[in-house]
């Protein structure tokens, strides 16, 4: 029965639009122990540096208690800033301090922007399929979105017509290791990409927090370094989710002033800032280079875990089952039989202890529902192959 509280409240259409995030209702589920899950997008823990973030949470509580402890400016602390300004510029973007804004994690990025940049009935362009947490956040604002063509190397730049780029407010896009599929936008497409929305005036949110994480292939650009400065329209995010700890809850946006002007004014509104006290723990880790020493562990951890589900998939997967090959990051993508619906087959993987995220969420319009993402890197090597193993033989079952 509803509370005089409950029956009180008249939600907003926007809070009516709210829907929970199919992955964290599947994560639900996987809570028990025996499930082995594919589902979550989770770091492994292995690669968490708990002693280092424990030794610089200390130091600054010694050294600066006053200072960590107190509000500090919208924009974030100075110092830190300054490091990923100088980290974005020694990999060949032209960045300063002042184009930084540090962020309670790259989820609240996307909140922010979906604030300042899109209308009821906006343009949106995403590829196809997308990142269901920013498709979910973006979503409360109401936009319409515009699907972008994508193919085994991600997405088409020529895709990018002026009549799909007209009106549109942003494109989002992640050119490293996808979120969901894996892929990886060759320098080519990048430049490509680049140059056509330089050209149409088209602003790209290149969401980037996975790019450390390459344990195959060769490096490609970031699109913020191969965006003409005169345009000034691709706007960056990042995260220290992945190559720290998700607990720290600590991103970046890069953007011309103009942008980051306006999305300091919508951050006031929200939290006002970004923990002073963790923003200084994580400039004490990696100011003196701690990161070129500790993601080559977390890269080969990763490298070994998609191995592990790579080799499992080939053995026991249908040969009419199609898959990514990601160079980098935590995510495989895979194309079943058209006859085959993953919901369906979720709910017959839960029954034998295995789960993933069906691939329909992913999608801005017209759903693929013979699509599924797999999760490699905090599963047991035992357990992934066993898990595979199950998965291979529903779907060489499936409707028999």
């Amino acid at each position: 029965m509803d509370t005089p509280l409950d029956s009180a409240c008249t939600f907003s259409e926007r809070a009516q639009q709210l829907t929970s995030s199919a992955i964290r209702e599947i994560l639900k589920v996987t809570e028990r122990p025996d499930i082995t899950s594919f589902a979550g997008g989770l770091p492994a823990p292995d690669g968490f540096p708990a002693e280092v973030v424990r030794q610089a949470f200390d130091r600054v509580l010694t050294e600066q208690p006053r200072v960590a402890l107190q509000y500090g400016p919208t924009e974030g602390y100075a110092p830190l800033r300054a490091w990923v300004a100088e980290d974005l510029s020694r990999n060949g973007a032209r960045v300063t301090p002042d184009e930084i804004l540090i962020v309670s994690g790259s989820q609240q990025a996307l909140d922010l922007l979906g604030k300042v940049l899109i209308d009821k009935d906006s343009k949106v362009l995403v590829e196809t399929p997308s990142y269901l947490g920013a498709l979910q956040s973006f979503s409360l604002y109401q936009p319409q979105y515009a699907s972008v063509a994508t193919d085994d190397g991600g997405l088409v730049p020529e895709a990018i017509t002026p009549a799909l780029a007209e009106g549109a407010r942003f494109l989002y896009a992640l050119p490293n290791f996808q979120n969901p599929t894996g892929r990886t936008l060759d320098t080519t497409r990048r430049q490509d990409l680049v140059t056509q929305a330089a050209r149409l005036g088209l602003p790209v949110v290149e969401d980037d927090p996975y790019g450390e994480l390459r344990y195959a292939g060769e490096h490609a650009p970031s699109l913020l370094s191969l965006a003409p400065a005169a345009s000034a329209n691709v706007i960056r995010l990042g995260s220290f989710s992945k190559v720290l700890a998700p607990g720290l809850r600590l991103g970046y946006i890069a953007a011309n002033r103009t942008i980051i002007n306006k999305l300091v004014q919508a951050k006031q509104a929200t939290d006002l800032h970004t923990s002073t006290l963790t923003q200084m723990a994580v400039y004490e880790i990696i100011k003196d280079g701690f990161l070129a020493q500790h993601l080559p562990m977390v890269r080969e951890l990763y490298r070994k875990q998609c191995g592990y589900m790579l080799d499992a998939i080939t053995e026991h997967f249908p040969a009419d089952v199609a898959y990514t090959r990601p160079e980098g990051g935590m995510f495989i993508w895979v194309t079943l039989p058209a006859h085959i619906d993953s919901s369906v087959l979720l709910a017959q993987a839960i029954a034998e202890k295995v789960a993933f995220v069906p691939g329909a969420p992913f999608y801005a319009s017209a759903p693929v529902h013979n699509t599924l993402r797999l999760s490699f890197v905090t599963v047991p090597e035992a357990k992934i192959r066993a898990g595979i193993a199950t998965l291979g033989r529903l779907i060489a079952n499936y409707g028999r």
